[in-house]
């Protein structure tokens, strides 16, 4: 792969911007001091991969819905009645989410390791880091698979428009609200909530925020903060924190839905593509399929494969094991209570000093932003932030 050297905007400046979050635990920085070098095929090539993936990932749903397959996604069962409402009503619209991939850069084929769909992280570094990256170093800002940014704004409109044109929200809009919460004393989650804010505020809907334990729900009239109603409720919680740890909020969520007195973003039925299981039915709907890695609920034979919890995060509870079960890597971590999922192990792009590289893709009603992050074998919450640019051929 081709790696370019940079430098990166300062602290000072980073801040001014809201990222915070520049540097880890061990006072290294977060964002690398390199760049991804792509060319427009291998763009092209990740768009079109997002593309196709959702279109298998909401047939996918269907399937999952029609056979009542929750339990094999680990799906609790108090919030499967809000998953099948949010999926049979289009005005539940999936705002954004990530894909992260192996692959895709130096001749080798992009494969799906998972689908970040409800609450995925990343938003600020790719849509606004590298754009100021690029422009630090001289480089044509443009010259990137990223307009995140501007998908976001027009996702944000086709809530009202129901539609891929975005023309007629203005006329459509009626003065609906969104409330965007994060968890108090998050800076990094509530900074990126406070980014998506900002660009609901530019698609032309009228906004708040509050953190999650300020909001008041009611199962007969909706979502309040200070005596205000709103229409939709966007929070960066997930939905099976949400159904496990809030049974309470879970019931709410799901008489209002029932009631129409409010619209969640992500929907609900987004836990389903967020569990890592629906990985196993992928490859049982379509099994071989370029973009996929075999994957099952049961250890694979004879291959490498990765065992990772279906709700787990950050590389946690994490084994990777060759062809002879002989343990490549492992991680601990707090999600060993959830069931396992085991993938065939396909080794990511490397730099000459043995770090991968794994590629995350946004998709926001189409492939909209690409960034990639920098760890070990096992990608976790100490990997680094690494931009791209796409080299643009001359005529």
């Amino acid at each position: 792969m081709t790696l370019e050297p940079i430098k990166v905007p300062d602290d000072a400046y980073l801040e001014s911007i809201g990222f915070i979050w520049h540097t880890d635990d061990d006072s290294t920085p977060y964002i690398t001091d390199e760049i991804v070098v792509i060319d427009s095929e291998e763009a092209d090539a990740y768009y079109e991969a997002a593309n196709e993936l959702y279109d298998m990932f909401v047939e996918a749903g269907e399937h999952v819905i029609e056979n009542e397959l929750f339990h094999e996604l680990g799906i609790p069962f108090n919030i499967v009645d809000a998953v099948k409402m949010s999926w049979d009503n289009d005005v539940h619209w999936h705002l954004y989410g990530r894909f992260d991939f192996a692959g895709g850069v130096d001749g080798k084929p992009i494969k799906l390791i998972e689908f970040n769909a409800d609450t995925p992280t990343a938003l600020f570094e790719t849509s606004i880091v590298q754009w100021a990256t690029l422009k630090l170093n001289g480089m044509e800002e443009s010259h990137q698979f990223n307009n995140l940014h501007e998908a976001l704004v027009d996702n944000f409109k086709r809530m009202i428009t129901m539609d891929e044109e975005v023309e007629s929200f203005e006329e459509n809009y009626d003065g609906w609200k969104i409330l965007f919460s994060s968890v108090k004393g998050n800076i990094e989650e509530e900074n990126t909530v406070k980014l998506l804010q900002s660009i609901a505020n530019e698609a032309g809907y009228v906004t708040e925020f509050a953190y999650v334990d300020e909001v008041q729900f009611d199962g007969e009239e909706g979502v309040f903060f200070n005596d205000e109603n709103y229409e939709y409720w966007f929070k960066l919680l997930p939905w099976e924190d949400i159904a496990i740890e809030e049974a309470d909020l879970a019931m709410l969520l799901t008489q209002i839905m029932e009631n129409q007195k409010g619209i969640f973003l992500n929907p609900a039925y987004t836990l389903m593509f967020q569990s890592k299981a629906f990985m196993a039915i992928l490859w049982d709907l379509y099994p071989n399929h370029p973009l996929l890695l075999e994957t099952s609920l049961e250890p694979l034979q004879g291959i490498p494969q990765v065992e990772k919890r279906i709700f787990g995060r950050e590389g946690a509870n994490t084994t990777i094991v060759n062809a002879e079960e002989e343990v490549m890597a492992q991680t601990d971590g707090e999600y060993g209570e959830f069931p396992s999922v085991f993938q065939e192990y396909v080794e990511l792009p490397t730099n000459d000093k043995g770090e991968s590289y794994q590629a995350g893709v946004f998709y926001a009603y189409e492939g909209c932003g690409l960034g990639f992050r920098k760890g070990g074998l096992i990608l976790d919450n100490a990997s680094k932030f690494v931009g791209h640019r796409v080299v643009v051929e001359q005529l």
